[in-house]
């Protein structure tokens, strides 16, 4: 009779070091949307996410249209994940309660499926930690992104200039 392995094909092989968990990268996301208009006729929306990791901030963003606010939030959040190359231990803040009230599930989800869903796929493979950071009190990353959204929404397009400044802004603040 044949003993039945515990472990999985080919771990047997592999080496003793392998098999101890890398430590996940420690991400922190600022991020924040715009919606100039929302609910007329006339919107444009746009999303900013501003990673730091270590002493290295990068900032991104995207057009996001006609858009409302709250999309546009949402999509701010899930462009920030979307950039992380591999799993890592995010701390996300954002001034938006939507976003964080909802991805704790203490909000239903009774609109705004497909952004959700978006969300939902950026966050799939990171341990994330959603904090609220009041909007407007003086917070230099959370001010870089929110200028950076409402620009970039004005605008019409994702512009590398007023990303780069964002991300400039803060790291000489940090410094």
């Amino acid at each position: 009779m044949k003993k039945k392995s515990t472990e999985s094909e080919g771990a047997s092989a592999a080496h003793p070091s392998s098999l101890i968990p890398h430590p996940l990268k420690e991400v922190v996301i600022y991020c924040d949307g715009s919606s100039l208009g929302n609910g007329q006729e006339v919107t444009r929306a746009a999303a900013v996410a501003l990673l730091q990791y270590r002493d290295t901030w990068r900032a991104f963003g995207e057009y996001l249209g006609g858009a409302t606010n709250q999309q546009a939030e949402i999509a701010a959040a899930a462009l920030g994940l979307e950039k992380l190359s591999e799993a890592c231990r995010v701390r996300l803040l954002t001034d938006s309660r939507y976003v964080v009230e909802t991805m704790c599930g203490r909000f239903r989800r009774k609109s705004n499926q497909e952004w959700w869903e978006r969300l939902d796929r950026a966050a799939r493979k990171h341990r994330i930690s959603w904090e609220w950071i009041k909007g407007h009190a003086g917070h230099v990353a959370q001010e870089a992104v929110d200028k950076a959204a409402r620009t970039i929404a004005a605008l019409g397009s994702a512009d590398e200039d007023v990303l780069r400044a964002a991300a400039e802004r803060v790291a000489d603040a940090a410094a």
